[in-house]
């Protein structure tokens, strides 16, 4: 059995129906993300089999709630090329379609065992491929994103705050409600630490992780907390953002000592920051509020509206990339004064005849045997995972709700975070080198003593920034694509002339994989193998 092997299935549990806003054939069931797993296995095996840590017990548990947000049809039209990096370096940068460009040149690297920090064995990789997952029927994978993350526990919060709406609340307003939700969510959702847990006012369950800061966002969303209007509660905007602290950011987040939140202060600043970006009233509208780049791309002339809605990606990417571009730290690096957002330099890359000192470039040591003519720009390797990972949730309300098909997902990529790159790392594909994991020790010793946290299970730490971890981001983007591929290729057969996408893969494979394979590997903290000192904004 594979990554997505067939099983037999129990039967369903009795359940009462729930409101969904449309159909669809998913089976994939959803909970607070805590492991099924009894028993230690041997993570070198080529077969892993246990219930997923992102699925309830095949005993007992709820039935599975439809999700609204399946995979659609996706148009095939001509995208434009990013700018030419020769003449707008910064933008290349900022575009989508840098990301896999250059992560493929660190990607070759590796799989010449040629990486800066990591030792490659691309013959653990077949056990990557088979590391199972979500079961058979294939095609009803939903697409990664956030809207999933708010099932936990097997109850589909989101259908039914839809079905709450008044009938006088059309499809447009319902799908802006939800971009203003899923958006705040997803600034909200980078790791929220070992000793931070949310309790359900709802029904006084416990949730952690991704799912965690997911029900507590809901739950500031229906009280308003990001709302200025006080006729309509179910929104973000400028003016309720404006009124937010990092008290009441806590308050929501049940944020205390001994329940602390990591990178609480990032993320209440990151809030604060997008009243400023909402501003922007070609794309949020006169009452900033994020919703309303729906009217926007509406409106964009490259949306082509006959009986189906067709827009081209770059048309929404455009809009968070440039929409939300002051909402990131002034430190992230710049070219020119321009920020590139999550965008870093990387010794792995092209290196200048000299190493950048300007204050608007960030400087790094230069590596030897580099011929001259390099520019700055091709030693810094782009990401943009958070505005990726909204790209990937924002669409899934837009399609369902307002039937909108977008053209060009293929240019998204894999997510480099820490789930999906752990995973390489537990199964042995990647394993950083005796001077970097000595120094990665030592900062979190460092950050132990600093913060007062019991090293229970140690592993090395660097700061986002760190060579360490731009080099093993740039090696994920490249190895998820090799995934997708291989998983697809195993798969052959069963799914009959159809693909899985990378979306796909990225949902039922890498992500809940590399969760899992977390818990196994260090079951006290469920961290991953290399850990972030991260200020709440990257991951």
């Amino acid at each position: 059995m594979g990554l997505f092997s067939r099983r037999d299935r129990p039967p369903k549990a009795a359940a009462n129906p729930q409101p969904s806003v449309a159909n669809s054939q998913s089976k994939s069931s959803l909970t607070s993300g805590s492991s099924s797993i009894v028993s230690p296995i041997n993570t070198n095996a080529r077969i892993m089999n246990r219930t997923s840590a992102g699925t309830t017990s095949t005993t007992g548990g709820p039935g599975t709630p439809l999700t609204p947000f399946s995979p659609g049809p996706v148009p095939n039209i001509a995208m434009p090329r990013p700018p030419d990096p020769q003449l707008d370096p910064a933008g290349y940068l900022r575009s989508l379609g840098a990301v896999r460009e250059r992560c493929k040149i660190v990607t070759e690297k590796a799989l010449r065992n040629e990486l800066n920090h990591f030792d490659v064995d691309m013959g653990k990789f077949s056990d990557v491929v088979s590391f199972r997952d979500y079961d058979a029927p294939f095609n009803t994978i939903p697409p990664h994103g956030r809207y999933q993350h708010f099932g936990v526990g097997g109850r589909d919060r989101i259908a039914h705050l839809l079905a709450t709406f008044p009938e006088e609340v059309d499809n447009t307003e319902k799908c802006k409600r939800m971009i203003d939700l899923f958006l705040v969510s997803v600034l909200l959702d980078a790791g929220a630490g070992t000793s931070w847990s949310y309790k359900s006012p709802e029904n006084g369950r416990i949730y952690r992780r991704s799912e965690g800061i997911a029900v507590a966002s809901l739950d500031m969303f229906k009280a308003g907390l990001f709302s200025g209007n006080a006729s309509n509660k179910y929104q973000v905007d400028k003016e309720g953002l404006r009124q937010l602290s990092v008290e009441k950011l806590a308050n929501g987040l049940q944020s205390r000592p001994g329940n602390e939140m990591a990178g609480l202060e990032g993320r209440s600043q990151l809030l604060i920051r997008l009243a400023d970006a909402l501003e922007n009233k070609d794309f949020f509208g006169e009452d900033g509020r994020p919703g309303n780049m729906l009217d926007h791309i509406l409106s964009h002339p490259a949306t082509q509206a006959s009986s189906v809605i067709i827009v081209p990606l770059p048309v929404l990417w455009n809009v968070l990339m440039n929409g939300l571009a002051p909402i990131w730290p002034p430190s992230r690096t710049a070219i020119n004064g321009v920020s590139l957002g999550d965008a870093w330099p990387c010794s792995s890359m092209p290196q200048p005849a000299q190493s950048p000192t300007s204050p608007t470039f960030s400087p790094f040591p230069n590596t030897t045997g580099q011929a001259n003519g390099v520019a700055p720009w091709e030693s810094i390797l782009p990401f943009h995972k958070l505005t990726q990972w909204l790209t990937y949730s924002l669409m899934q309300p837009m399609q369902s709700i307002m039937k909108i098909q977008f053209a060009g997902q293929e240019l998204l990529t894999g997510l480099p975070e820490y789930r999906n790159g752990g995973l390489f790392v537990d199964m042995g594909v990647l394993t950083l080198k005796p001077a970097d994991m000595e120094r990665g020790l030592k900062h979190y010793a460092e950050y132990c003593q600093r913060t007062g946290t019991r090293g229970v299970e140690v592993a090395p730490m660097f700061e986002p920034s760190d060579d360490v971890i731009v080099e093993w981001r740039g090696v994920t983007v490249g190895f998820l694509d090799r995934l997708a591929e291989e998983v697809n290729k195993a798969l052959k057969n069963e799914l009959a002339g159809h693909e899985l996408s990378l979306a796909q893969v990225l949902e039922a494979g890498s992500w809940k994989g590399g969760r899992e394979i977390a818990e196994v590997s260090r079951p006290n903290t469920k961290e991953p193998p290399i850990l972030i000192d991260s200020d709440g904004t990257v991951f």
